[in-house]
């Protein structure tokens, strides 16, 4: 008798360490917010989010013709206060878990973005995992106002759209909350956030006649790269400087290189893979970084006569590929210097190697830094000519 006894005292004890569903949360009470905007307006902050709609999204259902997803705003003192200020318009209580886009406006970024980020940074419900962008040109709240084919949810096309311009393209940066927070307190390197506008017709990007037609009216595009000093922007790099940030940070992955054939027309090389090290140093009082980079390429489009089977051909193509790099990397110190940002994390290089020196410049950093001298070793090499190695255009011509 006594071991049922005891085997249903534990059996006791282990229910009062079992918590059940105490803080469950039914779906059917959430508004899943994919999708958020900061502006301002009126010295307040205004927030806008952009909330999917299941019953349009689910699969195997007709739609009724509403749209995927349904936008509210409100304004507030802090962040906070307007987010709670919805619970007055919306159905349902918002759920940031699932959030994927962070619009901050032009307007906003050059006010100063720190405090803005805390709430997003200290609530235990909102994961870290979405990108951050700042609006060219358009309030976030219209961006967030653009419907988008293909993806139903216009949240979605921004998140993958940047995901997969800044594997195969280079002038754009995806960057998430936790890298742009750690960019903004950091001492040797500031932070960059990628710039979105809306291309075509403005007005038109709200029907849904924008995806209604086969060529949308207006569009969602990627554009530049904002510079931060602190907490606030202060310039945009245009696509020639973006490149070049991206060969100098280690964050080129793949791009297309467009160069000059030596009989005239052009010729395009795809960059497969790229490797960058920077390294600093203090030469007789005065900060120096030298940066290498190793990248492998491939032949993409040839629009010229070349013969590519020499070598001496090749070797030729190579270095006009390191030249393009190199220029493009001149422009973006060059930029970088010009609005005192360090963006490409010089002053870490340098603080790494010496720290005594670091010590006594860092609270003058941003002027120190346009002192540094900069120099760049590239090394390509085309590694494939693709599936022929003579175009069929040489034929065409003889």
């Amino acid at each position: 008798m006594r071991r049922p006894a005891i085997l249903f005292l534990i059996f006791l004890v282990c229910l009062l360490f079992t918590t059940g569903c105490w803080s469950r949360r039914e779906l059917n009470d959430l508004a899943i917010v994919a999708a958020i905007g900061i502006d301002r307006v009126e010295n307040k902050v205004q927030v806008s989010v952009q909330v999917v709609d299941p019953g349009e999204v689910a699969a195997q259902r007709a739609s009724s013709g509403r749209a995927p997803v349904t936008m509210y705003h409100a304004k507030g003192d802090t962040v906070f206060e307007a987010i709670r200020k919805m619970t007055t318009v919306t159905p349902r209580k918002l759920y940031f878990a699932h959030l994927r886009i962070f619009v901050l406006s032009e307007e906003v970024a050059r006010e100063g973005i720190g405090k803005i980020l805390d709430l997003f940074s200290r609530d235990h419900e909102i994961r870290t995992d979405f990108f951050m962008v700042v609006s060219k040109g358009a309030k976030a709240k219209d961006v967030l106002n653009v419907l988008t084919p293909l993806e139903k949810i216009p949240a979605t096309k921004m998140f993958t759209s940047l995901e997969v311009s800044e594997k195969s393209w280079a002038p754009t940066v995806a960057v998430q909350l936790d890298e742009l927070i750690t960019d903004l307190v950091s001492e040797g390197k500031h932070a960059v956030l990628t710039g979105i506008r809306i291309q075509g017709d403005p007005q038109a990007s709200k029907g849904r006649q924008n995806i209604e037609q086969i060529d949308a009216p207006s569009f969602l595009q990627y554009d530049g790269i904002a510079v931060f000093r602190k907490d606030k922007l202060v310039g945009w790099l245009n696509e020639d400087e973006s490149k070049g940030y991206s060969d100098l940070t280690d964050k080129l992955k793949s791009t297309v290189i467009e160069i000059a054939c030596p009989s005239g027309g052009r010729m395009g090389v795809e960059v497969i893979r790229s490797k960058s090290k920077v390294k600093g140093q203090v030469k007789n009082g005065k900060p120096e970084v030298e940066v290498t980079v190793h990248t492998e390429a491939n032949i993409a489009d040839v629009e010229c006569e070349i013969d590519l089977t020499k070598t001496k051909t090749i070797y030729e193509i190579e270095k006009k590929v390191e030249q393009v790099m190199k220029e493009n990397a001149k422009l973006a110190v060059s930029k970088a210097k010009k609005l005192q940002s360090d963006v490409l994390g010089f002053g870490d290089a340098i603080h790494r190697r010496d720290p005594v020196y670091w010590k006594k410049v860092k609270k003058n950093w941003n002027k120190e830094f346009s002192q540094v001298r900069f120099k760049m070793n590239v090394d390509v090499k085309i590694r494939r000519l693709g599936t022929i190695s003579e175009s069929f255009v040489n034929k065409l011509k003889e």
